[in-house]
């Protein structure tokens, strides 16, 4: 998957869809013994930086995760310490695979949608913001129009956009780490069911 895909909120199977190709994703790029980290970059002062921070605390809720989860909306994940967060990332895991999520701005008529990308986020570059690039993996939302007022119409989102962007998301990368994590087990029995079969036929 070389290209970004979008993926309507409005849209109930958006997130079977997304989970999909997240899934299949994951398969094609990330190794094993890799930590898998999710970044959730926003502020819960502005409802259209909020997306992120969302996000990061319905995945943090999730009881069984093989993941960790950095960005929420207790420890928001914002401008003034993305560097210093970063660096403990990579303090801290060796080798980390970081999903960067954030909101956006966007066309009119892309206002809603969401979408998947290989390759690193620019956070704060659709309000002028000069941040550094980060993740493997980028996943936006986007919340409002891209104009004149980039720092005013993230003041100005509606709830209702946010949030239906979040619970689509969600369950978008729950539904592909889920199905990541079947077709990976199903794998390891393949695997292993071979090399038995090898190992009987050598006594034979």
């Amino acid at each position: 998957m070389n290209t970004v895909h979008y993926y309507n909120a409005e849209d109930y199977a958006s997130s079977l869809q997304f989970g999909q190709a997240f899934s299949a994703l994951l398969r094609e790029r990330l190794t094993q013994g890799r930590p898998l980290i999710f970044l959730c970059i926003g502020s819960d002062r502005a409802t259209g930086d909020s997306l992120g921070p969302l996000i990061g605390y319905k995945l943090e809720q999730h009881p069984h995760r093989n993941y960790m989860v950095y960005g929420t909306l207790e420890t928001p994940v914002h401008a003034k310490n993305l560097a210093t967060v970063v660096e403990q990332i990579h303090s801290r895991h060796k080798n980390p695979y970081i999903i960067a999520i954030d909101a956006s701005l966007g066309k009119q008529d892309h206002i809603g949608y969401y979408t998947l990308g290989i390759g690193s986020l620019k956070p704060g570059a659709g309000v002028g913001k000069d941040l550094i690039s980060v993740g493997d993996v980028f996943i936006t939302g986007i919340v409002n129009l891209s104009g004149l007022l980039d720092r005013m119409l993230l003041q100005t989102t509606r709830l209702h956009t946010v949030m239906s962007l979040a619970d689509r998301i969600y369950l978008g990368i729950r539904y592909g780490l889920n199905l990541f994590a079947e077709q990976s087990s199903s794998a390891n029995r393949r695997m292993a069911s071979l090399s038995t079969l090898q190992t009987s036929r050598s006594y034979v």
